[in-house]
């Protein structure tokens, strides 16, 4: 890929700077030997100006360097992972702004300690090797850091939707279902809407949904195995994109390979906005409200709600992330989505997210997630009901879950179901708060002890609980740590000694 004129006048500077520091010359020194301000190879070294033809002559004969070899584009060995990351999308592609983040101010970091943060860069981009993230993974783990610094509420994304109700005069009283939403798409923005036919196009299995650009409207394909809330959410999301003329758009998001950050960014606009009509935010903190009242947990309850609004178990978990923060400043908040296959005995974390972080259950590679947690559990209980023929309905369970290591506890709802339409695959989606003064305050079943408590950890290779009976592994990174710190210890103890 080719720089454009920013990476170019950076990979000059960078290359300047180092052939400067590796001679043993200071900025005052270049600067006699070239006649060039100090203050002007700063700003060159700063990938800030580019020197004419002239200067670039005595920069190179003050550095004993050919012409050629300073004007190239290529890094030398120590430069490399820079190089890599400026020929790369990334850093034209993310909204640097959306984190504060001026891109002159990231060109002059990279030219501040090239060496070192080339090292760094280079251990980003291993590790990412070693893992197969690809961009698009990168671009998620960006998306997801943006959510979370915001406690995943966005104020212009409630007032976008807030318009849209008012617009077309719906009632706050009216939960909106698929068939409502999608005549607001056939009537207001021309769309088509068809079934996924599965026998003539059997690579489409699988795909929830397909917009397809036509010269005289837009074609919506639905996958014929979602149920009416997962339509009515796919209709809505579709809704979010024409009403807020979010034009770079992802078509689907099966299997999503976006081709810029922008993209994964636009469906989470409008995904949230989905939500938000769907989910009416003053309604669900009302319902939130008498449903904390309680003397008990009632999942029934809880099913019923998600039942009432037309929505799925991980769009309500998700706007529970919304609403629980603004409405009832509970926010140490965690989500995560399990997918596991009937019968075996591998959970793959799918999604997360955290907000204002105290405990953190993150994703790990290569080692086991606690088989204690409810998000696990909940999984295995469905496959024995599948297995036995006696599921039914959407499970819901609760735990409060105390974590070994930090001894917070966590109030968790897991919900369990299959995952239309892929056969045999199992999802659960979880909502945990951490457990303090407030959040009992707020939510009164929580102070009876009703709920089964249970002592968790993150992963079986960090877990001190021995005698753990669900234990999947041992707790080798643990016991690495226990010995450096054994270790440690020593040195101190020899380093005090006369």
């Amino acid at each position: 890929m080719p720089l454009n004129q920013d990476n170019i006048r950076l990979v000059f500077g960078l290359k300047l700077k180092q052939l400067r520091l590796d001679k043993s010359l200071s900025l005052s020194d270049l600067s006699q030997k070239t006649g060039l301000s100090i203050s002007y190879i700063n700003e060159i070294e700063k990938g800030k100006k580019y020197p004419k033809s002239d200067k670039i002559i005595a920069l190179a004969s003050a550095l004993d360097v050919d012409y050629d070899s300073l004007v190239s584009i290529k890094l030398s060995k120590k430069l490399e992972p820079i190089s890599e990351l400026l020929q790369s999308n990334i850093l034209t592609e993310l909204p640097l702004d959306l984190f504060g983040i001026d891109p002159a101010d990231l060109l002059e970091m990279l030219s501040d300690a090239p060496t070192k943060l080339s090292a760094f860069i280079g251990t980003l981009i291993e590790i990412a090797r070693n893992y197969n993230m690809s961009v698009e993974q990168f671009y998620f783990s960006a998306l997801r850091t943006y959510q979370e610094m915001y406690d995943n509420y966005f104020e212009d994304l409630e007032e976008e939707a807030d318009a849209f109700l008012t617009q077309f005069a719906i009632p706050e009283e009216l939960i909106l279902d698929d068939k409502y939403l999608a005549d607001l798409l056939v009537k207001n923005y021309e769309y088509e809407i068809q079934f996924i036919d599965e026998k003539k196009y059997p690579e489409l299995v699988g795909i929830r949904s397909l917009l397809v650009h036509r010269s005289d409207k837009l074609r919506l394909l639905v996958s014929p195995q979602l149920d009416a809330n997962q339509r009515a959410f796919v209709y809505g999301r579709e809704l979010g994109y024409q009403y807020m003329k979010l034009k770079n758009r992802l078509n689907t998001t099966h299997l999503v390979e976006a081709e810029s950050f922008e993209q994964l960014l636009n469906n989470y606009k409008a995904s949230y906005f989905a939500s938000a009509i769907i989910i009416k935010g003053n309604i669900l903190a009302r319902k939130l409200s008498e449903f904390f009242e309680q003397p008990y947990f009632d999942a029934d309850a809880l099913l019923n709600l998600i039942e009432y609004f037309h929505s799925t178990p991980e769009s309500f978990c998700y706007r529970l992330s919304n609403i629980l923060p603004k409405h009832f400043g509970i926010s140490q908040l965690f989500f995560l989505r399990f997918n596991n296959y009937a019968g075996q005995n591998r959970f793959d974390l799918t999604k997360e997210m955290h907000i204002a972080r105290k405990h953190n259950p993150h994703t790990v590679r290569d080692e086991h997630y606690c088989r204690r947690w409810v998000a696990l559990t909940i999984l295995q209980e469905l496959a024995d009901l599948q297995q036995k023929g006696q599921y039914h309905y959407t499970l819901c369970r609760a735990q409060i879950s105390h974590y070994i290591d930090t001894q917070d506890k966590y109030f968790v709802v897991s919900f369990a179901k299959p995952m239309s339409p892929t056969p045999n695959l199992n999802v659960s989606v979880s909502m945990g708060i951490r457990l303090d003064d407030n959040v009992r305050s707020k939510i009164k079943f929580l102070n009876t002890g009703q709920i089964s408590t249970r002592e968790v950890n993150e992963t079986c290779e960090r877990c001190p609980s021995f005698d753990c009976k669900e234990r999947m592994a041992a707790p080798t990174v643990l016991q690495r740590k226990r010995k450096n710190e054994a270790i440690r210890k020593a040195m101190t103890k020899l380093s005090s000694e006369r």
